[in-house]
């Protein structure tokens, strides 16, 4: 399972699952809400995801540092600042509430499911890859900031 390490684009993964949660949704009932409020929920959850999103890549460019989540080992400094002294995965919990605001928008709980398997996999095959390859850049620093900020909220 290590191929899958940082080989897939995140937002690639996020576009499969909002495919699925779309599949899904047709299969399943949807929850009875008005459209009107299904569209407030999902423009709300999805301008605050791409602010989330956004401000991380203005930091990481601040820091002159890569945005390529697939080459972490070319990180050429550890972002602390901005949006990362609330999150430390910022454009990946704009993907989320991206995704969860496709579920809002499509009435299906089971949707949910979508971004469940998003953050998982985001986890599991980006974060965790990540975090090893920049502890073997950043070492203690790393430790310390991880220690004060969480992974995700």
């Amino acid at each position: 399972m290590h191929w899958f390490e940082n080989r897939v684009p995140p937002p690639l993964v996020a576009a499969i699952c909002a495919l699925l949660m779309w599949l899904s949704a047709a299969q399943w009932p949807a929850v009875e809400a008005p459209l009107s409020w299904r569209l407030v929920g999902s423009l709300v959850l999805s301008v605050i995801g791409a602010g989330v999103c956004l401000a991380g890549v203005i930091c990481f460019h601040q820091a002159k540092t890569t945005v390529n989540p697939l080459k972490p080992a070319s990180a050429s400094a550890l972002v602390t600042s901005g949006i990362y002294r609330v999150t430390r995965n910022p454009m990946y919990l704009g993907f989320a509430l991206a995704l969860a605001a496709w579920a809002v928008f499509l009435a299906s709980p089971f949707a949910l499911l979508g971004v469940a398997a998003f953050v998982l996999y985001i986890n599991r095959f980006q974060i965790l890859p990540e975090e090893r390859a920049l502890r073997r850049l950043f070492g203690d620093d790393l430790d310390k900031y991880c220690a004060r900020v969480r992974r995700w909220i």
